[in-house]
Order: C-alpha cells, then sequence, then structure tokens
C-alpha cells in the first residue's frame, strides 16, 4: 500500500500545526512548526484565506496525516461511520482511535503512530495473548494489548514507555507499565478524546 515517505515535518507545517509525527523531535526546539510556523513552499507565507471547501479539506488533510492513513481507507472509516447511530463526525474519530496501530501509540508502546504501525506489523503485539499483526484491526471495550515477551528489550518500546507521562494516558485506556500490558477500558467520548480537529467539517467535506 502507497505510504508518505517524503518529510513529516512538512506535513505539519502545511497543517500550520503540530501532529506528533516525529516523536521526541515534536517536543523540541528542533520541531519545525516551532521553528517555521508557516506552510512550507515559495509562496507559504503570503496564502490568503481559504475558501469553505478549502477549510474542509485542510481539516481532512489534517486529520488523515494525523493517523497515518491513505485517502481509501480514510474514505472507507468515514463510510462506515456513516452508516451506524449517533454523530458521524463522534462516530468517525472514535474508529480511528480504536485502530490497534492508534491504541499501541497511545499506551506508550510508541514515539509515534507511524512506528507503532511498524511495531505492530513486527510481530511485537499480542491482542487478548494472540499475535496481531493488523494496524488496523479495530479494539473493543475490554480487550488487552500486551508486547510479546521476546520484545520487552527493544529499545524504541522502552525509550516510548519512559516518555508517555510527557503526552499522557488517555482516560478510556489503562496502563499496566511493568506487564506492558495496557486494556482498552471502553469507547471513549468526544470530550475525553480531546483532539484538536473539527471532524465536522470532515462531514461537510464528503457530503457535498
Amino acid at each position: 500500500m502507497a505510504r508518505y515517505t517524503g518529510s513529516v515535518c512538512r506535513l505539519c507545517r502545511r497543517e500550520t500545526m503540530k501532529l506528533y509525527l516525529k516523536g521526541d523531535r515534536c517536543y523540541s526546539d528542533k520541531c519545525a512548526v516551532e521553528r517555521r510556523n508557516y506552510p512550507p513552499g515559495q509562496h507559504g507565507q503570503s496564502r490568503g484565506k481559504f475558501s469553505d471547501y478549502g477549510l474542509q479539506l485542510r481539516e481532512k488533510q489534517k486529520i488523515k496525516r494525523m493517523y497515518g492513513l491513505v485517502e481509501k481507507q480514510f474514505k472507507t472509516y468515514f463510510k462506515h461511520a456513516d452508516r451506524q447511530k449517533g454523530v458521524t463526525g463522534t462516530n468517525f474519530l472514535i474508529l480511528l482511535e480504536r485502530r490497534l496501530d492508534n491504541a499501541v501509540y497511545r499506551f506508550g508502546f510508541a514515539d509515534s503512530r507511524s512506528q507503532a504501525r511498524q511495531v505492530v506489523r513486527h510481530n511485537h503485539v499480542l491482542v487478548n495473548g494472540k499475535k496481531v499483526n493488523v494496524p488496523s484491526y479495530l479494539l473493543r471495550p475490554g480487550d488487552t494489548v500486551t508486547i510479546a515477551e521476546g520484545s520487552r528489550q527493544i529499545s524504541i518500546i522502552n525509550d516510548a514507555l519512559e516518555a508517555l507521562p510527557r503526552r499522557g494516558l488517555p482516560s478510556w485506556l489503562e496502563l499496566d507499565k511493568a506487564k506492558y500490558e495496557g486494556i482498552f477500558k471502553t469507547i471513549p467520548t468526544r470530550e475525553e478524546m480531546n483532539l484538536p480537529v473539527q471532524e465536522q467539517l470532515v462531514v461537510e467535506f464528503y457530503s457535498k
């Protein structure tokens, strides 16, 4: 599957906000958004206001890049959310938060979502005691995510765990750091997710 292989700092600058795509660097003074908080390119500093469509597009791109998805995946999640009962935008964000690679990142087993995706694909993660190497696997309330015993000495996993207090653990997750084990306790509410995005703009974008 196609993946963006360019500079991820450039993506943050394009959205003029930190998407936390590069782990520790995003919290340091080396962060590209801190140093140059304007879109990349020759005309980055002189771009005017966006139209309604432009705002909707930018919000879609922001969320898509934040979770590291390609357009086809992203739109599939939206269609799934649209078929569910409740608020489409909230359902959409919940589906993204339920992804295994996102949970691995949230638990602190990886420094970024892209790193979490790699940890999952390399068979370092168990779900309810069974190896799962599919980053898009959707967790359910009560599911347990564990780092495989033979993978607990990997430095990137331990370094990420040490850095977890900096970004915090969401209220819908529970972590036993000593056991390298996390529990997806419940489906989060929109207030609990506390994401700096306007998902309604994405709903409007796909409703045209």
